[in-house]
């Protein structure tokens, strides 16, 4: 005689938050299952006046709310799931609203706004299922939380960005520093020449034997009374210690 099916103890099955039913008094008989539930819509619970899921009629369950956007560009819609959940299918619920609002919440104008109110909205439910024990005592098997947030590819696809962005800052900050002024610190005795730089003549440090040479620092102009002498080429003092002292250039003999 052939084996009757059994029915299935991972999970629920595909699943749609934003049509969930409210399940009837009682459940499917059958191995697996507990029988008619007498505690109303949401199942039978061992302490009087509180039920159980309202999507598998287990317990422990919280009363939470979860929400979802989604952004029309002209028209939105604001979704919402009230329970009580019990961990697994309060889970599953939040993660699902949750990572299709990351997708679906941004295309309008004000929803760009609504939505990470949304989805800071639905930690507070995602702390409260978290911290309830194993389902247990429903009437059908709860229902599969799936794969974390993170993992998913809604999350994955919104991340990318803010990652490349958030990493991009410190690297161009990096090129910046290291291709940016290149303005050289002048000693006395070394040698200088100019250079176009694109913008402007730049002074650029020389071999002394180099045909590019044209000055030698003769010295910096520490205190208010130094001066150059009456040839020579005074150079900024970006090219000074700290940035703050002048040089005296002397014309390389040719």
């Amino acid at each position: 005689m052939a084996t009757p099916p059994q029915p299935q103890q991972q999970g629920a099955g595909p699943y749609n938050p934003y049509a969930a039913p409210v399940p009837q008094q009682g459940g499917p008989a059958g191995p697996g299952y507990a029988g008619p539930q007498q505690g109303g819509a949401y199942g039978a619970h061992p302490e009087p006046g509180r039920y159980g899921c309202r999507l598998c009629g287990a317990w422990p369950a919280a009363h939470a709310t979860v929400r979802g956007h989604q952004g029309l560009i002209v028209l939105m819609r604001f979704l919402s799931l009230r329970g009580p959940f019990c961990r697994h299918c309060g889970l599953a619920t939040y993660r699902r609203m949750s990572s299709d609002t990351l997708w679906q919440g941004w295309w309008g104008p004000l929803s760009v706004f609504i939505t990470p109110v949304t989805l800071l909205m639905n930690l507070g439910p995602r702390a409260s299922f978290r911290r309830l024990g194993p389902p247990a005592g429903g009437y059908r098997p709860a229902l599969d939380p799936g794969k974390p947030m993170w993992r998913r590819g809604p999350v994955l696809l919104f991340l990318a960005p803010v990652l490349l962005v958030l990493l991009g800052i410190p690297a161009l900050i990096g090129v910046a520093l290291l291709v940016g002024d290149s303005t050289p610190t002048l000693s006395v005795g070394q040698c200088v020449g100019d250079e176009w730089d694109g913008e402007r003549l730049r002074l650029r440090v020389r071999d002394c034997g180099s045909p590019d040479a044209e000055y030698r620092v003769r010295k910096r102009l520490e205190t208010s009374g130094d001066r150059c002498a009456p040839l020579d080429r005074v150079a900024g003092s970006e090219y000074g210690p700290g940035g703050s002292t002048r040089t005296c250039l002397t014309r390389l003999p040719r």
